[in-house]
């Protein structure tokens, strides 16, 4: 981990269909996001071991929230919450988290979404559908298999056979009326 918990390793889960983000990514990641990060509220759906959102809090975040539903991975992430002392600031919810996204009506709920599900599946695709309707943080990002094909994001970082597409809201400015 980089920031405030760097040089921490993380606990994982027994569970041989977790697959953490590798640290390259996750570092490259956050490192696209750091005008983001200071002071968001962050949520981590398909949190694994809670890596994406515990790093984004030792680089700035105020709070984050973690979805998992997996038992082993629960049991990682609350164990790796203690490690690092943040029990104030994160809450962990026992929820699919396809589901808990499409409950997100309210825009900008969170700061930023991290999504990071199995590359086999297709809930990432229902996750930005969801998002795309309801806009629930100003920043989505996600990892998925490099050949997964998305909709296009506002940036995209490949590695090897994985990428992250990073989606953010397009912010319209009202046009300046014309005097003519």
């Amino acid at each position: 981990m980089s920031g405030k918990f760097r040089g921490r390793d993380l606990l994982g889960p027994s569970d041989f269909r977790v697959r953490p983000t590798a640290e390259h990514v996750r570092g490259a990641m956050l490192d696209a996001l750091e005008a983001e990060l200071k002071d968001a509220r962050v949520l981590d759906l398909f949190a694994g071991t809670g890596a994406l959102g515990l790093e984004a809090l030792s680089r700035g975040s105020k709070s984050a929230d973690f979805v998992e539903t997996r038992p082993s991975s629960l049991h990682a992430l609350k164990a790796n919450i203690a490690t690092c002392r943040m029990r104030a600031r994160t809450r962990v919810f026992k929820k699919d988290a396809v589901q808990f996204a499409a409950a997100l009506t309210t825009p900008n709920h969170y700061g930023i979404a991290f999504a990071d599900p199995p590359y086999e599946s297709r809930q990432l695709d229902r996750v930005i559908q969801s998002w795309m309707a309801n806009k629930f943080s100003p920043v989505l990002v996600v990892e998925h298999a490099a050949k997964h094909l998305l909709p296009e994001g506002s940036q995209r970082l490949d590695f090897d056979e994985s990428a992250v597409t990073i989606y953010r809201q397009v912010v319209s400015v009202p046009a300046e009326p014309s005097t003519g």
